[in-house]
């Protein structure tokens, strides 16, 4: 293997094929990045086994290719070595098929290398028939979905997205039983066949970093596995098996509190309300609606109170004392666009839904926190 590169080319494609090496590394050949070059171009892959990720680099973006080859470079080192190069052309030189001579005019560096041929064969299959969606659409729907998803293992499928697609309606869901995200898109084209799986939640917080524009992302779904396709780039993750909860019920249909209030002047208040709960086990702050007042207050025992008044748009009658997670709520506003929102409230106990004026595909709820 013998080439000549642009240092940013590379970077960048590094950059994006890093996020599936493995951290675990129990497998120790998955520690690396694999290099295969051939006539057409340079094609990168990093994977755990669980996430495949494949960058292609196509010959006209490479200054030239000299010997075609394959070779496994240990990553732990290349991101770095790459990036501090002081050249804005780098030279790689395979000395055999363990070790790799990378260098500039100034500067070499020579490391040793994995066995390629000890590197899993990772297929990255295709449909005939993708589900097409665009960049920008894709990556909305899983930044105001996926902060819901649990860090709990201890139900493995509420650490995953939901998705399902029925007609021309895609759905992501995500709880971790005490809030729940939920977005509605429709797509271009309607689907032949109902689609309902689970995508682990750490691998699509991945592919949501590598999405930055609305070019067209292709989305190929199998029994176990899912692969996005996006500009040079493949990335192909393992689905949770099991059946996701059935979360229709969770979501209230009827609500006797409707609030209409400024989302902007809403979120600074809890965020203030909230400086006395950090480090708190729940950051729980309490408002109250009575008289079209709100006032959200939080108290800490060892720091003192807070108290908050937002004048809002109400039912006269509207009256309510209710306990949540500032975290959630936070969260879940950053979620919405829109200037104003709906606070959706039936009691105490009941969930509160939040919900922008205009937008009715975007659903966030929280579960109130009990006090006594």
């Amino acid at each position: 293997m013998k080439f000549t590169i642009d240092k940013m080319i590379l970077l960048e494609n590094l950059n994006n094929v890093i996020k599936g090496v493995s951290t675990k590394n129990v497998i120790p050949i998955l520690g690396g990045i694999k290099f295969e070059l051939t006539k057409n171009g340079l094609s990168l892959t990093a994977s755990d086994s669980e996430l495949t990720i494949n960058s292609f680099i196509d010959k006209k973006d490479i200054k030239n290719i000299e010997k075609e080859g394959i070779i496994v470079i240990q990553s732990k080192y290349i991101l770095e070595i790459i990036r501090k190069m002081p050249a804005d052309i780098i030279y790689f030189e395979a000395i055999d098929r363990l070790k790799i001579r990378i260098y500039t005019d100034n500067n070499q560096y020579n490391l040793n290398c994995l066995d390629a041929n000890d590197y899993p064969n990772m297929k990255m299959e295709e449909h005939k028939d993708p589900i097409i969606i665009k960049g920008d659409i894709l990556k909305s729907l899983i930044n105001q979905t996926v902060f819901a998803i649990s860090t709990q293992e201890l139900r493995p499928l509420l650490t995953g997205i939901n998705v399902t697609i029925f007609g021309n309606l895609m759905e992501f869901i995500a709880t971790d039983s005490y809030r729940l995200a939920k977005k509605t898109i429709k797509l271009s084209t309607s689907v032949a066949s109902d689609i309902n799986i689970v995508i682990p939640g750490k691998n699509i917080i991945e592919l949501e970093k590598i999405i930055n524009d609305d070019e067209e992302v292709e989305m190929h779904i199998f029994n176990n596995k899912v692969l996005f396709k996006y500009k040079n780039i493949k990335f192909q993750t393992n689905l949770l098996s099991g059946t996701y909860p059935n979360t229709t019920n969770l979501i209230p249909n009827e609500f006797s509190i409707i609030v209409k209030i400024d989302k902007n002047e809403y979120m600074a208040s809890v965020d203030r309300a909230a400086l006395l709960t950090q480090g708190k086990d729940k950051n729980i702050i309490k408002m109250k609606i009575e008289n079209k007042e709100m006032i959200i207050n939080s108290y800490a025992s060892e720091i003192g109170k807070v108290e908050e008044k937002l004048s809002i748009d109400t039912d006269p009658s509207s009256n309510i004392d209710i306990s949540f997670s500032s975290k959630y709520m936070l969260e879940a506003l950053k979620t919405i666009k829109e200037d104003e929102i709906l606070l959706l409230l039936t009691n105490d106990v009941k969930p509160i839904v939040i919900k922008s004026l205009t937008d009715e595909t975007l659903i966030q709820l929280i579960l109130p926190i009990k006090t006594y």
